[in-house]
């Protein structure tokens, strides 16, 4: 049965240059489901241009009213949603976020079938579609750039003034980094983009053991993982498994690697319930040393108490002053320097959309026309036709209702 997908114009402020399939890979889809259409809304904002699409033999069109399936990235206005249609765009609403509550009240009183893109995920949970790479390799520069600025070493320019992920990488080229150790966090798909970096840098990687007990004449760092900066409180061994089901149990181990890293990328997950990294009293102790972190995670008054605000891709560090607890200039005497834009792989649009679309044709186009077999439009969903959560995500109906805000 043929499918009409439309690639929508983003309309959220500030605008978001990326997009679920480059022209290219709306080709490649064309060839591959010969059954599915795909037409493009027309904007002057996307990294691709609407000349781009129609040079592809991709309809460019103002009005995308009568396709079936609507593809985005970041929230859709309330007044742009097209009734009893099938939407995916990132939402921000599985985690109750308050200030998104009236754009799911609007798809479900729309009659909208809402597929969250954090919401395609293996039969395990693991998820299959994001940005996270992107985040990572975008974060870990933005760190390098911060230094740069900050200690007078060396000017790297801004990401969204590069062309593509080649320019990035071209730029720290021609830079050349002090002996300092580097504690990077996580092992998803954010740490390994920030691991991209490091290695591309050519920094040595070295084990949590020989970091914690070393001092070198070159730049080192190491990869730790939730075993590695969290423990069990009664001293028994922990386990990762047990951690990611029940973090109650744990307390943190983060404070050896504070005292010997100078530069923190935060680029882990952080569940609900689990023990912060450090807190803001772990940051006054005389022998905490990092004094620049790039917070990709960018919880906010959360795991990483210097992240006491996101910053913004136009100004993305301040500082933190410890012993006030207040935000300072990014190169203030005794500040923590800190980088915590939230929406990372906006910097990086083209690439960002290509390794996108990549993961988008391989797991979800293809549950349209196999009748689902894998299950994922099943688990994706999140809204019914008839206006109604699915079981799934049914633990958000009191957040819709307004009761628990």
């Amino acid at each position: 049965m043929p499918v009409t997908f439309a690639i929508i114009k983003e309309c959220k402020n500030p605008p978001d240059r990326r997009v679920v399939f480059s022209p290219q890979k709306c080709q490649e889809m064309k060839r591959q489901f010969p059954e599915a259409q795909i037409v493009v809304e027309a904007s002057d904002i996307r990294v691709f241009s609407n000349e781009a699409y129609s040079a592809a033999g991709i309809s460019v069109q103002d009005d995308v009213s009568a396709a079936d399936v609507m593809l985005g990235v970041k929230e859709v206005p309330v007044d742009a949603l097209i009734p009893n249609k099938k939407y995916f765009f990132f939402s921000h609403t599985i985690k109750k976020q308050p200030y998104n509550r009236n754009l799911l009240k609007a798809v479900l009183d729309k009659k909208i079938e809402l597929y969250d893109h954090e919401t395609i995920v293996q039969e395990n949970g693991a998820r299959l579609i994001g940005f996270g790479r992107y985040a990572g390799l975008v974060g870990a520069y933005n760190g390098f750039r911060a230094l740069g600025l900050r200690d007078n070493l060396f000017s790297l320019p801004k990401v969204e003034s590069l062309a593509d992920l080649d320019g990035v990488k071209a730029e720290l080229d021609k830079i050349t980094l002090p002996p300092i150790k580097i504690c990077l966090s996580g092992t998803g798909k954010v740490a390994l983009g920030a691991k991209e970096i490091l290695d591309h840098l050519g920094i040595k990687e070295v084990s949590d053991t020989v970091y914690l007990t070393s001092d070198f004449s070159e730049p080192v760092y190491c990869l730790i993982d939730v075993m590695e900066y969290n423990k069990r409180s009664d001293g028994k061994a922990g386990d990762k498994y047990e951690f990611y089901t029940d973090p109650s149990g744990y307390e943190s181990n983060f404070m050896p690697y504070a005292k010997t890293t100078d530069y923190f990328i935060a680029g882990h997950f952080y569940g609900d319930g689990a023990p912060y990294l450090f807190s803001r009293e772990d940051a006054k102790h005389p022998d905490f040393k990092i004094n620049l972190i790039a917070d990709i995670s960018c919880d906010i008054d959360g795991p990483v108490a210097s992240t006491i605000r996101p910053s913004t891709i136009a100004a993305p560090f301040y500082g933190y002053d410890p012993a006030t607890e207040k935000e300072v200039p990014f190169n203030a005497p005794n500040a923590i320097t800190v980088m915590a834009v939230d929406n990372l792989p906006c910097e990086l649009p083209k690439d960002a959309s290509e390794g996108f679309g990549d993961m988008f044709l391989d797991h979800v186009i293809p549950a349209f026309f196999n009748n689902d077999r894998e299950g994922i439009l099943h688990r994706a969903r999140m809204t019914t036709k008839e206006g109604t959560l699915t079981k799934r995500f049914s633990y958000l109906q009191q957040y819709v209702d307004g009761e628990d805000l």
